[in-house]
């Protein structure tokens, strides 16, 4: 995040409400007849003055197209038409309008973009991904992933862990029969990625490799690809089929793909006081 778009308004307590109580923003700063609110990436800010903004547009984008007919379903009144597709930008929209008469717009692109996630976003929405799309993930792709996880701490700095990237399909294959049902997310996927860790190089090896495949999955889900923590991978069997070391650590092997479509609501969480103990 690096920028906030600023407007006047001449009702701030009313355009805070709206963009609040009914659009779901999250008050980021008060400065008294200066306020900042976020959605997601987006710091929107109103300062109250003797004149008002209303020129531009404030465009809301969502990861699936059912968030969007969510929004629509509760601002409708407002709502200048439905959501439709629009072929020429591939996105799925509607537009509205706020108290002061702004133009909103409300989208999904229906195609890749490039990363967008604040920290929050990327911690409370990833999920593990059991279908996929059949559609290629490009090598510089795989290596953005790959270069975010240079940055997963490890036991001394020493670096013990690596990836196996498995593009060949009968290794795929193989790999999704190793443990019955629980591992046939693998196959689903057009890549599998084993992350892995050499004892030689840490005492803690295990710890790094698992620190490892979890900063793996969460920069996976911060370039839109998913992933789903197989269990279980560390044997035998599995490090002659990825031709590793029988003395290397598997902390999991994921399917790597882009989510087939559908969109999920959070699950339910248990309440914050049972986590402390």
């Amino acid at each position: 995040m690096s920028g906030i778009v600023f407007m006047r308004t001449g009702a701030i307590n009313d355009i805070k409400s709206f963009y609040t109580d009914i659009l779901g923003c999250e008050e980021w700063l008060d400065q008294g007849d200066c306020i900042i609110l976020r959605h997601g990436n987006l710091l929107l800010g109103f300062c109250e003055r003797d004149s008002i903004d209303t020129h531009g547009m404030i465009t809301f984008f969502f990861d699936r197209k059912e968030q969007v007919d969510v929004i629509y379903s509760e601002i409708k009144g407002i709502a200048v038409s439905a959501p439709r597709m629009n072929d020429k930008y591939r996105i799925y929209q509607f537009f509205a309008k706020d108290p002061e008469g702004r133009d909103l717009e409300f989208q999904y692109f229906d195609h890749h973009i490039a990363d967008f996630r604040t920290g929050d976003n990327l911690l409370t929405t990833r999920r593990s991904v059991r279908k996929y799309k059949n559609t290629e993930i490009s090598e510089e792709l795989i290596l953005r992933v790959i270069e975010l996880c240079r940055y997963a701490p490890t036991s001394m700095n020493t670096q013990s862990y690596y990836f196996k990237i498995i593009e060949n399909r009968d290794l795929i294959d193989q790999l999704s029969e190793i443990r019955g049902q629980s591992s046939h997310p693998i196959r689903n996927a057009p890549i599998a990625v084993a992350i892995c860790s050499d004892p030689a190089l840490s005492k803690r090896h295990v710890q790094d490799g698992c620190i490892a495949a979890y900063h793996f999955t969460l920069a996976a889900w911060f370039h839109g690809l998913g992933t789903c923590w197989i269990a279980a991978m560390d044997r035998n069997d599995v490090k002659n089929i990825i031709d590793i070391p029988e003395e290397h650590y598997v902390a999991t092997i994921t399917p790597l793909g882009y989510p087939e479509a559908g969109w999920k609501a959070t699950p339910d969480r248990k309440e914050l006081s049972w986590f402390i103990r």
